[in-house]
Protein backbone atom coordinates (compact mmCIF):
# COMPACT_ATOMS: atom_id res chain seq x y z
CA UNK A 1 0.00 0.00 0.00
CA UNK A 2 1.38 3.73 -0.90
CA UNK A 3 1.73 6.29 1.40
CA UNK A 4 -1.34 8.26 0.22
CA UNK A 5 -3.99 5.45 -0.15
CA UNK A 6 -2.80 4.46 3.61
CA UNK A 7 -3.13 8.16 4.64
CA UNK A 8 -6.81 7.96 3.55
CA UNK A 9 -7.60 4.68 4.73
CA UNK A 10 -9.31 4.55 8.08
CA UNK A 11 -8.70 1.58 10.51
CA UNK A 12 -12.22 0.54 10.07
CA UNK A 13 -11.35 -0.57 6.33
CA UNK A 14 -8.29 -2.44 7.01
CA UNK A 15 -5.05 -3.10 9.20
CA UNK A 16 -2.95 -0.39 7.44
CA UNK A 17 -4.29 2.54 8.70
CA UNK A 18 -3.74 5.85 8.50
CA UNK A 19 -2.85 6.53 12.56
CA UNK A 20 1.09 6.29 12.16
CA UNK A 21 1.28 8.54 9.05
CA UNK A 22 -1.42 11.05 11.17
CA UNK A 23 0.91 11.01 14.17
CA UNK A 24 3.83 12.22 12.19
CA UNK A 25 1.42 14.35 10.26
CA UNK A 26 0.40 16.24 13.53
CA UNK A 27 3.81 17.41 14.25
CA UNK A 28 4.61 18.83 10.87
CA UNK A 29 1.89 21.12 11.13
CA UNK A 30 2.79 21.96 14.37
CA UNK A 31 6.09 23.02 13.74
CA UNK A 32 5.05 24.88 10.26
CA UNK A 33 2.53 26.60 12.10
CA UNK A 34 4.62 27.66 14.99
CA UNK A 35 7.38 28.62 12.96
CA UNK A 36 5.08 30.84 10.82
CA UNK A 37 3.57 32.73 13.51
CA UNK A 38 6.96 32.85 14.94
CA UNK A 39 7.65 35.02 11.42
CA UNK A 40 4.33 36.57 10.92
CA UNK A 41 4.30 38.43 14.65
CA UNK A 42 7.61 39.70 15.61
CA UNK A 43 6.71 41.41 18.01
CA UNK A 44 3.52 39.21 19.55
CA UNK A 45 4.62 37.38 23.46
CA UNK A 46 4.42 33.34 23.54
CA UNK A 47 0.82 33.28 25.44
CA UNK A 48 -0.53 35.21 22.36
CA UNK A 49 1.47 33.08 19.44
CA UNK A 50 0.13 30.13 21.63
CA UNK A 51 -3.54 30.99 21.00
CA UNK A 52 -3.24 31.54 17.69
CA UNK A 53 -1.68 28.08 17.45
CA UNK A 54 -4.32 26.34 19.29
CA UNK A 55 -7.01 27.56 16.67
CA UNK A 56 -4.65 26.83 13.73
CA UNK A 57 -4.37 23.07 14.65
CA UNK A 58 -7.42 22.49 16.34
CA UNK A 59 -9.13 19.29 14.76
CA UNK A 60 -12.33 21.43 13.63
CA UNK A 61 -9.77 23.65 11.71
CA UNK A 62 -7.88 20.46 10.01
CA UNK A 63 -11.46 19.36 8.97
CA UNK A 64 -12.97 22.22 7.24
CA UNK A 65 -9.04 22.40 5.24
CA UNK A 66 -10.08 18.75 4.49
CA UNK A 67 -13.38 19.33 3.32
CA UNK A 68 -12.00 22.11 1.14
CA UNK A 69 -9.52 19.84 -0.44
CA UNK A 70 -12.55 17.31 -1.33
CA UNK A 71 -10.70 14.67 1.47
CA UNK A 72 -13.65 13.20 2.81
CA UNK A 73 -14.93 11.74 -0.66
CA UNK A 74 -11.52 9.93 -0.89
CA UNK A 75 -11.29 8.61 2.60
CA UNK A 76 -11.44 4.40 2.72
CA UNK A 77 -14.00 3.21 5.07
CA UNK A 78 -15.38 0.15 6.51
CA UNK A 79 -19.08 -0.68 5.94
CA UNK A 80 -20.33 0.21 10.04
CA UNK A 81 -18.28 3.20 9.91
CA UNK A 82 -20.02 4.72 6.75
CA UNK A 83 -23.30 3.80 8.42
CA UNK A 84 -22.27 5.96 10.84
CA UNK A 85 -21.28 8.95 9.21
CA UNK A 86 -17.61 8.65 9.73
CA UNK A 87 -16.91 11.51 6.80
CA UNK A 88 -19.34 13.75 8.68
CA UNK A 89 -16.57 13.28 11.57
CA UNK A 90 -14.04 16.15 11.91
CA UNK A 91 -11.85 13.66 14.38
CA UNK A 92 -11.89 11.37 11.17
CA UNK A 93 -11.50 14.17 8.32
CA UNK A 94 -9.09 16.11 10.45
CA UNK A 95 -7.43 13.27 11.36
CA UNK A 96 -6.92 12.12 7.58
CA UNK A 97 -5.80 15.38 6.42
CA UNK A 98 -2.90 15.30 9.18
CA UNK A 99 -1.67 11.80 7.85
CA UNK A 100 -1.41 13.37 4.20
CA UNK A 101 0.28 15.67 5.33
CA UNK A 102 2.68 12.97 7.19
CA UNK A 103 2.74 11.33 3.85
CA UNK A 104 3.80 14.20 1.84
CA UNK A 105 6.89 14.90 4.43
CA UNK A 106 7.87 11.34 3.97
CA UNK A 107 7.55 11.44 0.19
CA UNK A 108 8.61 14.81 -0.28
CA UNK A 109 10.81 15.98 2.51
CA UNK A 110 9.17 18.84 4.73
CA UNK A 111 9.19 21.92 2.10
CA UNK A 112 6.23 20.62 -0.09
CA UNK A 113 4.27 19.87 3.51
CA UNK A 114 5.16 23.37 4.23
CA UNK A 115 3.72 25.08 0.87
CA UNK A 116 0.78 23.25 1.30
CA UNK A 117 -0.13 24.10 5.11
CA UNK A 118 1.10 27.63 4.28
CA UNK A 119 -1.52 27.91 1.44
CA UNK A 120 -4.43 26.12 2.76
CA UNK A 121 -4.27 27.57 6.32
CA UNK A 122 -3.57 31.09 5.02
CA UNK A 123 -7.45 32.46 5.40
CA UNK A 124 -7.92 30.97 8.58
CA UNK A 125 -4.72 32.64 9.69
CA UNK A 126 -5.27 35.88 7.58
CA UNK A 127 -8.87 36.35 9.46
CA UNK A 128 -7.36 36.78 12.82
CA UNK A 129 -6.94 40.18 13.23
CA UNK A 130 -5.85 39.74 16.84
CA UNK A 131 -5.04 36.99 18.73
CA UNK A 132 -8.28 34.92 19.47
CA UNK A 133 -9.22 34.26 23.54
CA UNK A 134 -9.69 30.96 24.24
CA UNK A 135 -13.20 31.13 26.21
CA UNK A 136 -12.12 29.13 29.10
CA UNK A 137 -9.42 31.62 29.72
CA UNK A 138 -11.67 34.42 28.92
CA UNK A 139 -14.59 32.64 31.62
CA UNK A 140 -12.03 32.35 33.92
CA UNK A 141 -10.93 36.01 33.94
CA UNK A 142 -14.27 37.28 34.00
CA UNK A 143 -15.18 34.93 37.05
CA UNK A 144 -12.29 36.44 38.93
CA UNK A 145 -13.28 40.05 38.02
CA UNK A 146 -16.32 39.14 39.41
CA UNK A 147 -14.90 37.76 42.60
CA UNK A 148 -16.03 34.40 42.38
CA UNK A 149 -14.38 31.06 42.36
CA UNK A 150 -12.94 29.53 39.00
CA UNK A 151 -15.37 27.82 36.50
CA UNK A 152 -16.38 24.35 37.31
CA UNK A 153 -16.37 21.67 34.86
CA UNK A 154 -18.26 18.26 34.99
CA UNK A 155 -18.94 15.54 31.86
CA UNK A 156 -22.44 14.69 31.70
CA UNK A 157 -21.90 12.10 29.04
CA UNK A 158 -20.64 10.51 26.19
CA UNK A 159 -22.19 8.81 23.17
CA UNK A 160 -21.91 7.97 19.73
CA UNK A 161 -19.43 5.60 17.98
CA UNK A 162 -15.69 5.00 18.78
CA UNK A 163 -14.38 6.94 16.02
CA UNK A 164 -16.95 9.91 16.27
CA UNK A 165 -17.54 10.39 20.07
CA UNK A 166 -20.12 13.09 21.43
CA UNK A 167 -19.09 14.47 24.88
CA UNK A 168 -22.00 16.48 27.20
CA UNK A 169 -19.95 19.01 29.49
CA UNK A 170 -21.40 21.23 32.46
CA UNK A 171 -19.86 24.58 33.24
CA UNK A 172 -20.77 26.73 36.43
CA UNK A 173 -19.64 29.51 38.54
CA UNK A 174 -21.27 29.83 41.39
CA UNK A 175 -23.30 32.71 41.71
CA UNK A 176 -23.44 33.45 37.92
CA UNK A 177 -24.99 30.36 36.63
CA UNK A 178 -24.26 27.84 34.19
CA UNK A 179 -24.49 25.94 30.61
CA UNK A 180 -24.00 23.23 28.75
CA UNK A 181 -22.87 21.97 25.28
CA UNK A 182 -21.40 19.41 22.93
CA UNK A 183 -18.07 18.54 21.65
CA UNK A 184 -16.20 15.82 19.71
CA UNK A 185 -13.87 15.54 22.67
CA UNK A 186 -13.84 16.26 26.69
CA UNK A 187 -11.38 19.44 25.75
CA UNK A 188 -13.64 20.60 22.46
CA UNK A 189 -16.87 20.50 24.81
CA UNK A 190 -16.11 22.26 27.85
CA UNK A 191 -14.73 25.18 25.14
CA UNK A 192 -18.11 25.02 23.85
CA UNK A 193 -19.58 25.43 27.25
CA UNK A 194 -17.36 27.91 28.59
CA UNK A 195 -18.44 29.98 25.09
CA UNK A 196 -22.20 29.45 25.86
CA UNK A 197 -21.94 30.23 29.60
CA UNK A 198 -19.92 33.78 28.05
CA UNK A 199 -22.68 34.32 25.69
CA UNK A 200 -24.80 34.98 28.45
CA UNK A 201 -22.78 37.89 29.84
CA UNK A 202 -21.85 40.07 26.29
Amino acid sequence: MGLFERALTHGSAGRDSYERLEFLGDRVLGLTIARWLYERFPDEPEGQMSRRYNVLVARETCAEVGREMGVPAQIKLGKQAREDNALGSDNVVGDVVEALLGALLLDGGIDPADRLIRKMWAPYLDSQKRAPQHPKSLLQEFAAAKGHRPPAYEMLGRSGPHHAPRFTVKVSVRGLGEAEAEGASKQEAEKAAAAALMEKFL
